[in-house]
């Protein structure tokens, strides 16, 4: 008897309340942290999850080997140690934790702040080195002083909010922050040229990305007020350290606080023993509280994901909430089915796609439904594609895709259509949810048509006229094929008319191709679902 229960690895030390939430849900687990990569390699093929901190490198040649694998959950922030462009490619949903440490290191970066405006560590040294050096160490308020917060996200919001209670004045560069949001959290959003002209202090809260690597670079740190504060509790890469060191050693930049470098373990570094510079070795999530809480997330999240199919945090998927996931999932598999249905139809001659939803369709989650359709389209190109890698195979066939919400109620109440263009011209297929779960085909391209969409069927376009049923009845019969449903559809008596057929059985090439020849047939397509 086969074990169905997935199975998830925790290869870094975390705390043991997430293995047992794993049990607890239903997921089997094991906790081998250490591995070294040869060992991972050896084992990975065993599992559906994986949840990991730092320490594991999730990189491609794992991502091969790792057969079953369905989910990377880190816990923590940053996921500068999984592939993700790899991860998406084979159908592997990557999460983070990012509410779970925000707070720890949002007050972590506060407490750099005061580290660096009253030097307290270099005065602690010099205190218990027997020195009485009051007038060496004098510091500034922070109190009325203009704090530039690089990047205003979750972490940087929560900056802002203690920075505000200090009565500093808060600027922000981030060109996600909308001018709304900026409002609600009391911050002034600017540009960064103005941000490093007007900051006394310097607070940065970004991930690192192409656009964002080095973006206190020389030149800019040129740019800053003179004497300025710097902290850096983000990631490392976002200072060029190099740079840092000779403005610190010329006075253009007053004090520096890292908790992040370039490269970890910082064993040696260019700043280590420069004056007004103190740093960390990454202790921004280092609290009891952030270590249990981003434990607790990843396991939940991971669970959720594998036993009710729920995506939260997701960094490469539209992410679907565990109250989400039983309303959506009949609407996800009709959208799987039609596209999967217009994927056969109009094989590789795709060259956009529009996705309508109306009625209740229209008021759910649209992105779970987008993906599920291109997921269907996608399965005549690979037999490997999920609702992870469609969106990216998509886009990388240049694909173009629209979503389409209308308001409008039709004839149903709920309505998902899904239109593709060709060089012949454009083709729909429509479809909506009976009893509340039971995905049904009701339009094909522009014909009323019902039926449910399983197993094989026989799509055949041909003129309507009397005897067509029978003639085409016999070849079928003649051949052994035995068909279970029976949908016609026309746009008038005598014009253009189409048939769905299931049947019991794949139908062979020559009886593909003799139904072909039949009086009044002009297209017959096989179909799989």
């Amino acid at each position: 008897m086969t074990n169905s229960q997935p199975k998830v690895l925790i290869s870094d030390k975390m705390d043991p309340r997430a293995a047992q939430i794993f049990r607890e849900r239903g997921v089997e687990v094991d906790e081998r942290p250490g591995l070294t990569k040869d060992e991972l390699l050896a084992i990975i093929g065993d599992y559906d999850g994986l949840a990991i901190r730092s320490a594991t490198k999730v990189t491609n040649e794992i991502l091969d080997a790792a057969t079953r694998l369905k989910v990377v959950g880190r816990a923590g922030i940053g996921v500068d140690n999984v592939d993700i462009p790899a991860a998406s490619a084979k159908g592997v949903v990557v999460m983070n934790t990012p509410f779970g440490n925000s707070i720890t290191t949002a007050e972590h970066a506060i407490a750099m702040l005061f580290a660096l405006a009253r030097q307290i560590p270099e005065a602690d040294t010099s205190t218990q080195q027997g020195k009485w050096e009051k007038n060496r160490f004098m510091g500034v308020e922070l109190t009325g002083k203009t704090l530039g917060l690089i990047g205003a996200g979750n972490i940087g919001s929560i900056v802002a909010d203690r920075a505000l209670g200090l009565r500093m004045k808060i600027i922000a560069y981030d060109p996600f922050l909308s001018p709304e949001r900026a409002v609600e959290l009391g911050i002034e959003k600017v540009e960064l040229d103005t941000l490093l002209a007007r900051a006394d202090f310097i607070t940065l809260h970004t991930p690192l990305t192409d656009q964002t690597r080095g973006i206190l670079s020389a030149e800019n740190l040129r740019k800053t007020k003179r004497g300025v504060h710097i902290v850096n509790c983000a990631r490392g890469g976002l200072i060029d350290e190099a740079a840092l060191k000779d403005a610190l050693d010329s006075g253009q930049v007053g004090g520096a606080a890292l908790d992040v470098f370039a490269v970890e373990p910082a064993e040696a570094s260019p700043l280590f023993g420069t004056p007004n510079f103190i740093c960390t070795p990454h202790l921004g999530a280092s609290t009891n509280e952030a270590q249990v809480n981003v434990a607790i997330q990843v396991a939940e999240q991971i669970a959720d994901y594998l036993v009710h199919g729920g995506i939260t945090n997701a960094l490469n998927v539209p992410s679907l909430s565990a109250e989400e996931a039983p309303k959506l999932k009949p609407y996800m598999a009709l959208a799987e089915q039609l596209g999967r249905l217009v994927g056969q139809l109009e094989g590789e001659d795709i060259l956009s796609i529009a996705i309508e939803t109306e009625g209740a369709a229209a008021t759910l989650n649209q992105k779970p439904i987008v993906a599920a359709v291109l997921a269907g389209l996608m399965r005549v190109y690979s037999d490997t594609v999920n609702m992870v890698n469609a969106p990216h195979m998509a886009k990388e066939r240049g694909l173009d895709v629209r979503e389409i919400r209308h308001d409008r109620e039709g004839d149903y109440a709920t309505l998902l259509r899904v239109t593709i263009a060709t060089k012949k011209g454009e083709h729909s297929v429509a479809g909506t949810i009976f009893g509340r779960s039971a995905p049904r085909l009701v339009e094909l391209h522009g014909i009323k048509v019902e039926a449910d969409l399983a197993g094989d069927m026989l799509f055949v376009v041909n003129a309507d006229a009397p005897g067509f049923i029978g003639r085409i009845g016999g070849a079928l019969g003649e051949a052994g094929v035995n068909i279970g449903t029976f949908h016609l559809g026309r746009r008038e008596a005598g014009g253009e008319a189409v048939l769905l057929l299931s049947i019991d059985g794949a139908v062979p090439e020559a009886l593909l191709w003799q139904i072909c020849q039949l009086q009044g047939v002009k297209q017959v397509k096989a179909l799989r679902f």
